[in-house]
């Protein structure tokens, strides 16, 4: 029986679907833990195929080519050196599961299918409930994605014997700093008295309806609740976690935590993120900005040369438009002529025309098309433009305008209305009724004018621009139209 175990934790960027170059990642994070002396390398949830792989996993050819991949990596064992815990959809008697795969010694060894699986996260059906595997000795929980959320995951495993719980997750970053994966190991460490080890996958993925991004980094708690190790987020990372047998359990020797970025810093970096791996995960040569002289596009045209380079970088203008912000950025700008359609009148036609003119001049240079609505203007459907990819659909208008203060923007002359925009987290992302909005000190006017506005405006919605929500409701399961008006309860 083993009384020391190192154990790799390896924070990923996979390309979902992307088999041979996510393969190669964790082989080169295998590499890296051999130099380290590792035993096992612990990679992210699906680190094979990308999370969330989506009906994509409902595709045989894929799962095909997923089982050719995993029967390359677990030939790579075969030296000797540290074995390997990464996922990939796998279908088992006739069941589509999200299987997390031990592979050492030339094949696989042990398999272990997420019992917990939300609806967002596609085909899967829950595993069984899950018992531990044994390596050298050591018996080990896996508790994939949800299975951390789920407190009757890490009960059973802690009651069938299990010794260290190892999580393979992806978590979607949010607009505050909070690390929700770090409060839900403390509840599952309390719970089973065991200690715990996470690591996540970092970057865009953009997955059929999901719109997230992700800032990875990856942690190790002790027993008694103490961090051990910290990953630095929203980067390939990878840290040797040195674990000792005592009397008490297994405990591992801490490690200095790095400096976490927080605040508007950490939003701006998972922003730039995303919006890079968007345009090189898609082909794109470069973006274009439409500016069309609100705060929004002027805080997308500084989010995109931070993150592509102001090389790459085009501003698109009416002719009435100012390029200011384009110029004190160093980013090259043209103007779009205004063309009118004839014998027509309604100012609907002629902003589709101006969209559709803005979208084709990007796609004759292989841009990415760049909005700058926010989420408080996609919300009340009035962000119908299509075709390109909105950066700041997850924030606000009164967060993107304290991002554009803080980027050192001139915002000075549009404030938005922050009670709009209370109004619309409080119906939108937590689903609360109009009428209990008073006793929080809002108009019950106003929160009923809104939410009928958002309503109305979900055809709207499922027009407009795919873009990074940053974990908030997406409006996927909301009818285009109905005939429910009244939002008085």
């Amino acid at each position: 029986m083993s009384q020391r175990l190192n154990l790799a934790l390896a924070a990923l960027n996979p390309h979902l679907g992307a088999l041979p170059g996510n393969a190669a990642r964790i082989l080169a994070a295998r590499a890296d833990a051999v130099s380290q002396g590792a035993d096992l390398l612990l990679t992210p949830q699906a680190s094979l195929c990308g999370h969330p792989v989506l009906d994509l996993a409902r595709d045989a050819g894929f799962r095909t080519a997923c089982d050719a991949a995993l029967a390359g990596l677990a030939a790579a064992t075969a030296d000797g050196g540290p074995a390997l815990l990464v996922g990939a959809p796998a279908l088992e008697a006739g069941a589509l599961h999200d299987t997390t795969f031990l592979l050492g010694e030339g094949r696989i060894l042990a398999r272990r299918a997420r019992h917990a699986v939300p609806e967002r996260d596609g085909p899967f059906q829950p595993g069984p409930a899950p018992g531990p595997i044994a390596f050298h000795g050591i018996r080990l929980g896996l508790m994939a994605g949800a299975d951390l959320a789920d407190p009757s995951v890490a009960e059973t495993l802690a009651e069938s014997g299990a010794e260290l719980l190892l999580c393979p997750g992806a978590t979607p970053a949010g607009v505050t700093d909070t690390a929700l994966e770090i409060d839900l190991a403390v509840a599952r460490v309390v719970e089973t008295g065991l200690p715990l080890a996470w690591v996540g996958q970092w970057g865009g993925q953009w997955g059929g309806q999901e719109e997230d991004v992700y800032a990875g980094g990856g942690f190790v708690m002790n027993a008694d609740r103490s961090l051990a190790l910290r990953l630095p987020e929203m980067g390939d990372a990878l840290a040797v976690a040195a674990w000792q047998r005592e009397a008490e359990g297994w405990h591992c020797a801490p490690q200095p935590l790095p400096a976490a970025l927080a605040g508007e810093a950490r939003l701006w970096r998972l922003l730039t993120l995303g919006l890079a791996d968007h345009v090189a995960r898609n082909g794109f040569a470069g973006a274009a900005v439409p500016l069309d002289g609100g705060f929004g596009a002027a805080l997308v045209l500084a989010l995109a040369a931070d993150a592509l380079g102001v090389a790459r970088v085009r501003a698109l203008m009416p002719e009435d438009a100012s390029p200011d912000a384009a110029i004190r950025l160093g980013i090259a700008w043209r103007r779009v002529p205004t063309i009118a359609v004839p014998g027509c009148e309604a100012p609907e036609a002629a902003r589709r025309l101006h969209d559709a003119i803005m979208l084709s001049l990007a796609k004759a240079r292989s841009e990415a098309l760049l909005p700058g609505f926010d989420r408080t203007t996609w919300l009340l459907g009035e962000a119908a433009t299509p075709g390109g990819f909105a950066p700041l659909k997850g924030l606000y208008a009164s967060e993107a305008h304290g991002l554009a203060r803080w980027r050192g923007l001139d915002v000075a002359a549009a404030v938005p209305d922050s009670a709009t925009d209370a109004i619309l987290e409080a119906l939108a992302d937590r689903g609360l009724a109009p009428g209990t909005l008073a006793a929080q000190g809002f108009d019950p006017a106003m929160a009923s004018a809104l939410w009928r506005r958002m309503h109305r405006g979900g055809y709207k919605r499922q027009q407009a621009s795919p873009g990074m929500t940053l974990g908030r409701w997406r409006d996927r399961h909301v009818p285009l139209t109905h005939g429910f008006t009244d939002p008085a309860s």
